[in-house]
C-alpha cells in the first residue's frame, strides 16, 4: 500500500472507532483483519496512527483512541512510537475512578506492561474499579483478574494502613473475595482458618483501626470528569469488597463492645451520602448490620436498636429490622420491647452517673442533659480541669475505653429521645413494673424519663426531688392511687396535651420551670395541631401547608429522621409518590403532597438533575392498604394507581374522622418541614433567590403570621425574656422580639428568626453560627431541648442587645459602623 492508502485506512478505522466504539463487530472484524497484514504495512499503519496523533488537532477522546489503536494494531511489535505520550495517558488514568469499556484503555495498560514498563498502583486501581463496574465486559474483567497486586487498590487511608500490615496480605486476599451478599460455607471456612492461625484477638486489634479510618478523605484526589459527582466523597468499590469481607471476619470473632461499636460506625460512615450519588456504599452498610445481627452480647443488640432510630436508607433499615425481629421472635417479646431492653447502662451505676478510678487519680461521669461530662480528680482528690498526667501515661488504654465509653453515651441518648419521641404514636402503654425497671430507674434512659411528663392509670407525674409527683409536688404515693397499683399493675403512658384542658397545660409548663427541668424535647410546650374552619370546608384535605418553598434535600432528611418515606424529586420523566408516613398502629397513612419547583437545569437542579427546591400541597389521610398516589416529577395533580392485592377506589379519610392525636402529630411533623426546610427562614435569601423569583414569598414567610410552633415559642418567650440579662433591653410585640441595642432598634421574627432594624425596617442579615454572630451567647434555662430557632433568637437578642461591642465585620457594615 503506498502512503495515501495507509493513511486512509487509518482514518477509516479511528472513524469506525469514533462512531461505533471497539466493540462493534464491524471494528472487531476489521482489527482482525489488520493484524492479519504483513509486519511491515501493520507499522506503516501505527505510524499513520501516531502522525495524525502528533498533529495535536483531535479532540481528546479521537486522541485517545489514536493512541488505543497504536497499542492494538502495533501488539507483537518492537519499537512502537508515543512511548511518552502513552506512559502520559496512564498517568491521566491513574487519576480516573474509572473509564467506558468501550475505550479499551486496558490495551494501553496491557502494552505499557508488555514493554516491560512498570504500572503505577493508581492505574491498576483503575482498572480494577472499571472491573467492578456495571458495564464492565468480561475481557476487562479478566484482564483486571491479572494483577494481584497491590492485594488493596491505593487511594484510600484504610486500605493503605491496611497493607502496611504484613500480617493481613492473606486476610486481605481472602477479604478481597466477598463479592456476593452473604459469605458462603467455603469462604467462612477458609475465613476461620486465617482468623485463627493470626489469633482471634490479634485479628480484632488490627481490624478495628482500619475500620476507624474508612470514609476519611482520599489520600489522593481523582479527577471530576464535567457534569459527574464528586466521586472523591464513595468508597473505592473495589476496596468495599474487601471491606465487606473483614466485617464478616468480625462476626466470625468473639463479641466484644469494641467490635459492636465499629460496625455501628461503619454503617453510618457507608449511609452517608454525597451529592449526586446517593449513600457512600450500602453494601458495606449491610454487611456490618448483619455481622451485628450475628454477633451475641448486649453492645451488639444495642448498636442494632440504636441504629433503628439512625437509619433512614430503606434497605439498610429493611435489615435493621430483620434483625431486630429476629431477636425480639428469639426472646418471645416484641419488637418495641426488644428495644427497650437493649438500651445497656453504659457502666453508670446509678441514674446518669458512674466512678472510674485510675490508680490514685480518679474521673466522675454524669450525664447533663444530652451530653456525657468527666469531671478529673488528681491523687490529693482535687478537681483538675483535664487528665491527669499518670492517667495518660500509665492508663492509656482505660483512657481511651472510657473516652469511648462518653461518645456511646451521647450518641445513645440522642436514639432514646428520638424513640421516646415516636412513642406517642406507638400507642405504647406500660405496666408500672415494667415502665419503672425500662425507663425510671434505668441508668442511662431515666435521664430522659425523669424530666418527662407520664400518666399512671390516669394520673399525670413527673420525677423531682427524688420522686415522682403530681402536679400538686404531691408524691405519687400520696396520690389518690390504690398501694396495690404500685406493685406492677398501673398503667403508664406518656402524656400528651391533645385533649387536656389549657389551665392543664399551663400549669404542667409552670411546673417545669418551677422545677427547673429541661425536657429532652418539646412534651408540655408541644404543639398542638386541632382542624381548622378551612379544613372543615375542604373536609379530605389540608391546605395549612400549601404554597411553600422547601429545600429538597433538607427536606428528604427530615422526612427520613421523624419515620417519612420519601424520594428525591430528579427533573426527568418519571413519576414519584408523595412524601408519606404509615402508621400502623391507626391502620392510616398520612400523605404531604409536593412537586419539584422549576425547570431550568443547573439553576433550579443540581448537576445531577436533582430538584433544589420543592413546592407544597395538600397533606391527605388514607387507610394504610389504600393504593398509592403518585404524580409526575415535573408536578401536576397525583392520582391513584391501583396495585395488585390492595383496595381500589380508596377515597381520602375526612380529616374530621382522624383522631385528634394523628392529625396533630403528623401536622406537626409537616410544620417542622416547612419551619427548617422553607427558604423563607434562610437569612441569605433576602434577594429572593434565583432571579428573585422568590423575593415575595421570603418576605412573607421570613416576617408574616406566625405558625402554631412559632406561637408556642412566643409564648414561652414572654415568659424568659424577663429573666434575661438583657431583659430591660427586650420586648415581646406580635409577631416579633423587640431589641433595643445603642445603635438601632431591632425586630426578631418569631417564626424565622429574621431580623428588621430602624430606620424603615432595613433588612440585618446575620448568619446563625458565624463569627461574632449568634450562636455564641448562652441564653440561659429552656424548658426543653431541640429548638434551634429558638436558641437562635435568643442569641441574636443578647447580641444585638450590646450591638457596639460587634466586632463582625460582615455585620458591623450593615450597622453602619466602619
Amino acid at each position: 500500500m503506498d502512503d495515501v492508502k495507509v493513511k486512509v485506512m487509518a482514518d477509516r478505522l479511528v472513524r469506525r472507532v469514533v462512531d461505533c466504539s471497539f466493540h462493534h463487530p464491524a471494528v472487531q472484524q476489521r482489527l482482525g483483519q489488520i493484524r492479519e497484514l504483513p509486519t511491515e504495512e501493520r507499522l506503516r499503519l501505527v505510524e499513520a496512527f501516531a502522525d495524525r496523533h502528533r498533529r495535536g488537532s483531535d479532540t481528546e477522546p479521537v486522541r485517545l483512541t489514536l493512541l488505543t489503536l497504536t497499542a492494538l494494531v502495533g501488539r507483537g511489535l518492537d519499537g512502537l512510537p508515543l512511548a511518552a505520550e502513552r506512559a502520559a495517558q496512564l498517568d491521566v488514568l491513574g487519576r480516573a475512578h474509572s473509564f467506558w469499556y468501550g475505550d479499551r484503555c486496558e490495551i494501553l495498560v496491557e502494552a505499557e506492561e508488555a514493554a516491560g514498563r512498570a504500572l503505577s498502583p493508581a492505574v491498576v486501581a483503575t482498572v480494577r474499579r472499571t472491573a467492578v463496574g456495571a458495564y464492565a465486559d468480561q475481557e476487562i474483567v479478566r484482564f483486571a483478574a491479572r494483577f494481584t497486586e497491590p492485594v488493596l487498590n491505593v487511594g484510600e487511608a484504610w486500605a493503605e494502613r491496611a497493607m502496611e500490615d504484613g500480617r493481613l496480605r492473606e486476610l486481605l486476599a481472602h477479604a478481597v473475595t466477598a463479592r456476593a451478599a452473604k459469605p458462603s460455607a467455603a469462604w467462612e471456612k477458609r475465613g476461620r482458618a486465617l482468623v485463627e492461625g493470626l489469633g482471634a484477638e490479634s485479628v480484632r486489634e488490627a481490624l478495628l483501626p482500619l475500620l476507624a479510618l474508612v470514609g476519611r478523605p482520599r489520600t489522593f484526589a481523582l479527577d471530576r470528569a464535567e457534569y459527574e459527582p464528586d466521586v472523591n466523597g464513595t468508597f473505592d468499590p473495589y476496596n468495599a469488597n474487601a471491606l465487606r469481607g473483614l466485617v464478616w471476619l468480625l462476626a466470625l470473632l468473639p463479641a466484644h463492645p469494641d467490635t459492636a461499636r465499629a460496625l455501628g460506625a461503619l454503617v453510618e460512615t457507608s449511609l452517608r451520602k454525597v451529592a449526586g450519588i446517593g449513600p457512600r456504599n450500602p453494601k458495606a452498610a449491610n454487611a456490618a448490620v448483619g455481622a451485628l445481627a450475628r454477633t451475641d452480647g448486649e453492645a451488639a443488640l444495642a448498636e442494632l436498636a440504636r441504629l433503628g432510630t439512625r437509619v433512614t436508607y430503606k434497605g439498610t433499615l429493611k435489615l435493621v429490622d430483620a434483625a431486630l425481629r429476629a431477636r425480639a421472635t428469639a426472646l418471645g417479646l416484641s419488637r418495641e420491647e426488644i428495644e427497650e431492653l437493649a438500651v445497656p447502662a453504659y457502666g453508670l451505676t446509678e441514674v446518669g452517673k458512674a466512678g472510674f478510678r485510675f490508680g490514685e487519680a480518679a474521673a466522675e461521669l454524669a450525664v447533663r442533659g444530652n451530653r456525657a461530662v468527666l469531671a478529673w480528680h488528681n491523687a490529693a482528690g482535687k478537681q483538675v480541669r483535664t487528665v491527669p498526667a499518670t492517667v495518660r501515661r500509665d492508663h492509656a488504654e482505660e483512657l481511651r475505653e472510657l473516652k469511648g465509653l462518653v461518645k456511646d453515651i451521647e450518641k445513645s441518648l440522642s436514639a432514646q429521645a428520638e424513640r421516646l419521641d415516636r412513642q406517642f404514636l406507638a400507642r405504647r402503654r406500660w405496666t408500672y413494673g415494667q415502665w419503672r425497671e425500662r425507663y425510671l430507674d434505668h441508668p442511662l434512659v431515666a435521664t430522659l424519663a425523669r424530666r418527662l411528663i407520664w400518666t399512671v392509670d390516669g394520673t399525670p407525674v413527673c420525677f423531682a426531688d427524688g420522686a415522682l409527683r403530681t402536679l400538686a409536688d404531691a408524691p405519687l404515693a400520696d396520690a389518690p392511687l390504690a398501694d396495690a397499683t404500685l406493685t406492677g399493675g398501673a398503667t403508664v403512658e406518656l402524656w400528651h396535651p391533645v385533649g387536656r384542658e389549657p389551665a392543664e397545660v399551663l400549669a404542667w409548663r409552670e411546673w417545669l420551670e418551677r422545677h427547673a427541668v429541661t425536657q429532652p424535647f418539646k412534651q408540655a410546650h408541644r404543639e398542638v395541631y386541632l382542624l381548622t374552619d378551612a379544613e372543615r370546608r375542604t373536609r379530605t384535605y389540608s391546605n395549612r401547608f400549601a404554597a411553600h418553598i422547601l429545600r429538597q434535600h433538607q427536606f428528604n432528611s427530615l422526612a427520613a429522621a421523624r419515620g417519612w418515606h420519601n424520594r428525591l424529586r430528579l427533573c426527568v420523566d418519571d413519576s414519584a409518590p408523595p412524601a408519606t408516613r404509615e402508621l400502623p398502629q391507626w391502620g392510616l397513612r398520612a400523605e404531604y403532597w409536593i412537586e419539584g419547583e422549576g425547570h431550568e437545569y443547573g439553576i433550579d437542579t443540581t448537576e445531577s438533575g436533582t430538584y433544589l427546591r420543592l413546592r407544597t400541597d395538600q397533606v391527605r389521610f388514607y387507610p394504610i392498604d389504600a393504593p398509592q398516589n403518585r404524580a409526575s416529577t415535573y408536578g401536576g395533580g397525583y392520582a391513584m394507581w391501583p396495585v395488585e392485592g390492595r383496595r381500589t377506589g380508596a377515597e381520602p379519610l375526612p380529616l374530621a374522622e382522624v383522631p385528634e392525636l394523628v392529625l396533630s402529630e403528623v401536622m406537626r411533623d409537616v410544620d417542622l418541614f416547612v419551619g427548617v426546610a422553607s427558604v423563607g427562614n434562610d437569612p441569605t435569601w433576602s434577594d429572593g433567590g434565583p432571579q428573585g423569583r422568590f423575593r415575595d414569598y421570603w418576605t412573607s414567610y421570613g416576617f408574616g403570621e406566625l405558625g402554631a410552633s412559632a406561637e408556642t415559642r412566643r409564648a414561652l418567650l414572654e415568659r424568659l425574656v424577663p429573666r434575661l440579662a438583657v431583659a430591660d433591653r427586650c420586648t415581646v410585640e406580635g409577631r416579633f422580639l423587640h431589641v433595643r441595642g445603642e445603635l438601632h432598634t431591632y425586630k426578631i421574627h418569631l417564626g424565622s428568626g429574621n431580623i428588621l432594624m430602624s430606620p424603615n425596617d432595613q433588612y440585618l442579615c446575620i448568619v446563625p453560627g458565624g463569627s461574632g454572630a449568634a450562636g455564641a451567647a448562652d441564653p440561659g434555662y429552656l424548658p426543653f431541648e431541640g429548638d434551634r430557632t429558638l436558641a437562635v433568637i435568643l442569641s441574636k437578642a443578647m447580641l444585638l442587645a450590646k450591638d457596639t461591642e460587634i466586632t463582625d465585620p460582615t455585620i458591623t457594615s450593615q450597622l453602619g459602623r466602619r
